[in-house]
């Protein structure tokens, strides 16, 4: 069985209607965004870690690895918190004896701590990437008009049909309906993220039903028969993240990979790792106090590193290649 030809594939011009999750915090790669793409996906890279000079040449050396459609993604929340409100001296203070029970110095103080998205926006919008993703939030009218008129297929993620609607209403080309189950961040925008955790088994077909725009399945999709089931709710294509972050081609680490695919096989969704809801791998790791976002991700660094995953991370095969597992998607 072929997977049918969608909205989301004549957009974008794709072969598969399969979008590779875009990772934050350096663990998406040129080449997985290029793999998936030359194999007829959609390659991502997230890039809201990035300067506006490290995001134009991202996107050049993208261009530069595939003649495809491809996708860049930024937050629109960047912080929670102004910069120059946040006491970093006391933060670190409080976790020094985390710091000298591990043998780590503390952090020092950031400097930008990031850049702000409409910084990112206007460097990307320059250099007219095919496509451009966003969470946590709906751009600018003038943003995204300036997408348009430079020819960008624009796709922002909702974890909520308000948030769906939202972005409907603001004209984007197609909208992720990311459920629960998703690995990483728990990108609410509309009202706090505990209080979104809605399941992409209910999520997908309401969205479907509220929005005029295309909408993309993505949480806890790791295999053919999920790929099947979210066609079924009416998706007309999907978004894999784990099951990506676990192939040969990513940024992540070997001990991510290997934890994706061997280890515990329970996940979590916590604040301690960076100061927002984000879902990751049952860990030991406790901390009673957290900072607000991104600094608590700045000063546990030192300590501990989260190994993002979704709930269908027990699908994940190990040592996978990415078209190899592109294909395995859409072989239903």
């Amino acid at each position: 069985m072929t997977l049918p030809r969608t909205r989301v594939s004549e957009l974008l011009q794709l072969d598969h209607p399969v979008i590779q999750g875009p990772f934050g915090g350096g663990l998406s790669s040129l080449e997985l965004a290029a793999a998936v793409s030359n194999a007829g996906g959609l390659g991502s890279f997230g890039a809201q870690h990035l300067s506006p000079e490290q995001l134009t040449e991202t996107i050049r050396a993208l261009r530069e690895r595939t003649d495809r459609a491809f996708n860049v993604n930024l937050w629109v929340s960047t912080h929670d918190v102004p910069e120059e409100t946040f006491d970093w001296d006391a933060a670190v203070a409080r976790l020094r004896p985390l710091y000298d029970a591990a043998g780590v110095a503390p952090p020092e103080r950031p400097r930008p701590s990031a850049y702000a998205f409409d910084v990112l926006a206007e460097a990307l919008i320059m250099s007219r990437p095919p496509v451009f993703s966003f969470v946590y939030g709906v751009p600018d009218a003038r943003i995204l008009d300036a997408c348009r008129e430079a020819g960008i297929v624009t796709i922002g993620t909702a974890v909520t049909v308000d948030e769906a609607v939202a972005l409907d209403e603001a004209g984007v080309d197609a909208i992720v309906a990311s459920g629960f189950e998703a690995g990483g961040h728990r990108i609410a925008f509309l009202r706090p993220p505990g209080e979104s955790l809605i399941g992409t088994l209910a999520l997908v077909p309401a969205t479907v039903d509220a929005v005029q725009a295309p909408v993309i399945a993505a949480g806890g999709i790791a295999d053919a028969r999920q790929v099947a089931a979210a066609f079924a709710l009416g998706a007309e294509a999907v978004q894999v993240g784990t099951a990506f972050l676990a192939t040969r081609q990513s940024a992540a680490s070997p001990a991510h990979r290997e934890a994706l695919s061997h280890g515990p096989r329970d996940t979590r969704l916590t604040k301690a790792f960076t100061g927002r809801l984000a879902r990751a791998l049952a860990s030991d790791f406790r901390l009673a106090d957290s900072a607000p976002f991104p600094y608590q991700a700045m000063l546990t660094r030192p300590l501990v590193s989260a190994h993002w995953a979704g709930q269908s991370a027990p699908l994940v095969q190990p040592d996978q290649d990415a078209v190899e597992l592109l294909l395995r998607l859409v072989a239903v």
